[in-house]
């Protein structure tokens, strides 16, 4: 996993050594202080040599204070390596969850998504920080105030090796412990973001509907498996600083104990005790300091396996059986014995032996019960998803010989969730197309019978829409969508259920105005009224992932069951 993540660490190579060399600097200069200061006990004082004692303290002065500097400069660099690390890794999974197809997706829920990119992203920074300032400090301090110890006096020294190798195991047990219980945490941090973010985008139906309290309660229950979850990890860890204050206290008994009879023997100076005790405090600190870091590492090692998890999802759909000079020219479609499922281990198929053709220009209708796959179906268009088995051709070539951006440039979508995002309405249109001129937005959204509501707001195409369109209703949302699509020019234009929302003398318009504008574009209509696609070139019957019927409106109503069905109860629902 760390291997996975070094690359990400290179443009801030420079800042990642030189924050450990300050740190070797400053605890070099640390380490030197006590010295000095049993010097001035031992040799200053008692020969009442001020000018010795002043010189020995005025170095001391000067090295702490180019300790404190060098001690500024670590923590800065290590928060420039750490952070750039950290974003780096952000923006290589938002790349990375760019580049998944909606089976990839499906893996991840939107909530354990957010929670990788921040949660994860700041515990792993983090730890990193401390690994190049604190794990690089504690030990060198450790070692280097050991060997300092180990100067003054050896046989006090021997109470540090009793004590490491017990912490060490006492570590290395609670993080066996500690880490699938720090895991377990870090999915219900998935958990409590999937309540509060499916809570807030739907907050005006909850209010409508009056789910207040139930909502409270769900988010109490998410919550209180969090609280339940955090503590069950960290109840684990605490046990870790009472042992290394044990030992701390512990240690610095048996040295004053020890120390002190040695100064009473006449073995050791009393600078060299209060020198030795100094060194003892710069190594227990440093105990505690690795301990900490310890702490830190476990939680990181979930959030790291986490992050590497989704580097490492291989994407299900790739440009790597495509042709460069593979393009789009007009927008025939054809389906060849194609199937799907939408996971390898599903037991049947979502679609079933599909096969059928679409001349380019043609107006193709595709209805069918709820349930029956029409979505799915055109979802292979643009490569959503990949057939299972079978072949799906645009302009007689398997989209999989397409670029993937190209294929999509030529293909525009109208899904069944109308997607807007925050900004203005002229912003949101331009995502069909950036360079797409004031004239171009206008009769896109004139086709759509978009333009005059557009109009009749005060700021036009200048207003701002809230996140998601919440100042839309649905009908206005789904011309958008379609004014958005049509400014993509494409050769394809597949609209998913996409004027649900719109009366039907509206939707009459824009499938009028769409035959002015469409010539040369297949257009593929998804819909639940039979009235949206009767004057469609052919249409496609659905039945549970089957083709059940292919023809024009009246050779359905003579020979299709499941049509004459669909229109008769439409007709009823009509005339009563």
């Amino acid at each position: 996993m760390v291997k996975k993540l070094m690359p990400f660490l290179s443009k801030y190579t420079l800042f990642a050594i030189l924050c450990p060399l300050t740190v070797i600097i400053e605890v070099i200069l640390e380490i030197r202080i006590p010295f000095l200061m049993a010097k001035i006990v031992d040799v200053g004082i008692p020969s009442k040599d001020i000018a010795y004692v002043l010189k020995i303290g005025g170095l001391m002065v000067l090295m702490a204070f180019v300790a404190l500097i060098f001690g500024a400069l670590s923590s800065k660099f290590a928060a420039q390596a750490s952070m750039g690390f950290g974003s780096e890794i952000r923006k290589a999974l938002f790349d990375k969850v760019q580049k998944f197809s909606f089976a990839n997706l499906d893996k991840f829920s939107t909530a354990s998504l957010v929670t990788r990119l921040t949660t994860d992203v700041n515990n792993t920074q983090n730890s990193f920080m401390m690994i190049i300032r604190i794990l690089v400090r504690a030990p060198v301090m450790m070692v280097g105030a050991s060997i300092m110890a180990l100067s003054i006096n050896r046989t006090l020294v021997s109470v540090f090796f009793v004590a490491i190798p017990f912490l060490a195991v006492v570590l290395m047990i609670v993080g066996a412990i500690a880490f699938p219980r720090f895991k377990n945490m870090l999915r219900k941090y998935d958990n409590i973001n999937s309540t509060v973010q499916e809570n807030l985008i739907a907050i005006r139906t909850v209010k409508a509907f009056v789910r207040s309290k139930y909502e409270k309660l769900k988010f109490k229950k998410a919550n209180d498996d969090l609280t339940a979850a955090s503590i069950g990890a960290e109840k684990v860890l605490i046990c870790t600083m009472p042992l290394m204050q044990l030992t701390i206290y512990g240690c610095i008994i048996a040295i004053l104990w020890f120390g002190g009879n040695m100064v009473i023997a006449g073995q050791l100076l009393t600078g060299q005790l209060i020198s030795f005790i100094n060194y003892v405090t710069q190594i227990l600190i440093s105990l505690m300091m690795i301990s900490f870091v310890f702490v830190s590492m476990v939680l990181s090692h979930a959030s790291v396996s986490r992050i590497v998890q989704v580097l490492d999802e291989p994407a299900d759909l790739t440009d790597d059986n495509a042709r460069e000079d593979a393009k789009v020219v007009d927008g025939s479609v054809v389906f060849e014995n194609v199937s799907f499922k939408y996971s390898p281990e599903a037991k049947s198929n979502t679609l079933e032996n599909i096969s059928f053709s679409i001349n380019s220009g043609e107006a193709v209708g595709i209805v069918g019960g709820t349930g029956s796959a029409k979505t799915t179906l055109v979802q292979l268009i643009p490569r959503l998803y990949d057939a299972t088995e079978g072949r799906v051709l645009v302009d007689g070539r398997d989209v999989r010989k397409y670029k993937m951006k190209e294929l999509r440039d030529a293909v525009a979508m109208v899904l069944q969730k109308n997607t807007l995002f925050s900004g203005t309405i002229k912003d949101n249109l331009k995502w069909g197309n950036q360079n797409a001129t004031d004239e171009e937005i206008v009769e896109a959204c004139k086709i759509a019978q978009a333009h005059n509501f557009i109009m009749g707001f005060p700021n036009g195409y200048d207003t701002v829409l809230g996140q998601g369109g919440v100042n839309l209703s649905g009908g206005q949302k789904q011309r958008l969508c379609i004014a958005r699509a049509l400014l993509k020019k494409p050769k394809i234009l597949i609209l998913d259920d996409s004027t649900s929302a719109v009366d039907t003398a509206t939707e009459l318009k824009i499938r009028n105005a769409l035959k002015e504008y469409g010539s040369g574009i297949t257009v593929i209509i998804i819909a639940q009224r039979i009235s949206s696609v009767s004057d469609a070139d052919k249409i496609i019957v659905l039945d549970d992932g089957k083709i059940n019927g292919i023809g024009t409106h009246e050779e359905l109503l003579a020979t299709n069951q499941i049509y004459k069905d669909t229109y008769n109860s439409q007709l009823k629902g009509v005339t009563a």
